[in-house]
């Protein structure tokens, strides 16, 4: 398919500080013509995802993305042009896109996906490896949650915090959700059916914690980090279980990330407290995908979208995952 156009969104500088939409640069490209082993994809759905902020960085655990380089972003997408034995036109294919309408990409780096057991856009989503199943894996692998036991999810009304608390609760778990704002907390008793919710932002997070747990705290999903995590440390019980999945007020500086003050909470009540990395568990994620596909399809798990149309949309979507202006899982159709 030759002459194929394509819109893209570039790091035009690196942030020094909170993000901007300086930072970003929209420009329209051709694609370069396919190569052996490559395919032409066009993006359906471009996930915004936290770890997009980390890589602006000279230095990054998911690599740096070079300053007027294309932002990367997971997606997926409609095969137009197949240069691999192993796929061909028309085929839904999740991996990383890139923050553009078309990518020229390596075939090895995609993986077809099953749309017989979920929409092409849940593969982001409820499906999705940084949506999805790293909310199965905290859960079930890291916290291993039981019938019972009180589980704390801050940032829950977010993509991966949302759906953590709704597996909480689908494995017997009470489960008190902590989001900004009474909008997002009716969210998350109302729709999400959580047993509790805390407004970090007008709420005494500490006594209204003590309140809705009034015998601790077993399992503790951690988004968000920073003074959020000495709140709920200082209320763990015996042999809690703190999951690290990320600390979302720690991005915007990384050079003064700060850790917790209470950790020695953790032997006093001889507890634990582990960081994970979805891509730890690959040879389980059709395990997940198929527990997360049967929720989806019986209702006891919602996946609440905040759309933005448009690629020159990009920067804006990330902007509102650090503005908190949003609820579940941030998308971009280009």
């Amino acid at each position: 398919m030759a002459n194929q156009s394509n819109r893209r969104v570039l790091l035009a500088r690196r942030p020094d500080g909170p993000l901007s939409r300086d930072c970003f640069q929209v420009e329209t490209s051709q694609c370069s013509t396919l190569e052996d082993g490559q395919l032409l994809i066009e993006a359906n759905c471009l996930s915004i995802d936290a770890f997009i902020r980390t890589v602006m960085y000279e230095e990054a655990y998911h690599g740096s993305v070079p300053v007027g380089g294309t932002l990367v972003a997971l997606g997926v997408g409609r095969v137009l042009e197949s240069r691999s034995p192993e796929f061909e036109a028309g085929d839904g294919v999740f991996g990383p896109i890139g923050a553009q309408t078309h990518a020229v990409v390596p075939a090895s780096l995609f993986r077809k996906v099953d749309e017989s057991v979920a929409p092409l856009r849940a593969w982001v989503g409820a499906l999705g490896v940084t949506t999805g199943l790293t909310a199965y894996f905290g859960i079930r692998a890291v916290g291993c949650v039981q019938p019972g036991e009180t589980v704390v999810v801050s940032a829950a009304a977010g993509a991966v915090g949302s759906v953590a608390a709704q597996i909480a609760r689908i494995d017997g778990g009470r489960v008190i959700g902590i989001a900004g704002g009474p909008d997002k907390c009716r969210f998350l008793t109302e729709e999400l059916g959580l047993d509790g919710a805390v407004d970090y932002k007008s709420d005494d997070v500490e006594g209204a914690l003590r309140e809705l747990a009034p015998d601790g705290v077993d399992v503790y999903f951690d988004n968000v980090g920073g003074e959020l995590l000495d709140v709920v440390l200082d209320q763990i019980r015996e042999k809690a279980r703190i999951v690290i999945c990320g600390a979302i007020s720690q991005y915007e500086s990384m050079e003064s990330v700060r850790g917790p003050s209470l950790y020695l909470r953790l032997a006093e009540r001889h507890a634990r407290m582990e960081g994970f990395a979805v891509n730890f568990f690959e040879t389980r994620y059709g395990e997940a995908q198929r527990e997360l596909s049967i929720w989806l399809k019986r209702g006891e798990l919602v996946m609440h979208e905040h759309v933005f149309s448009g690629i020159d949309q990009f920067p804006e979507a990330l902007l509102a995952m650090f503005s908190g202006g949003h609820r579940g899982k941030l998308i971009v159709e280009p």
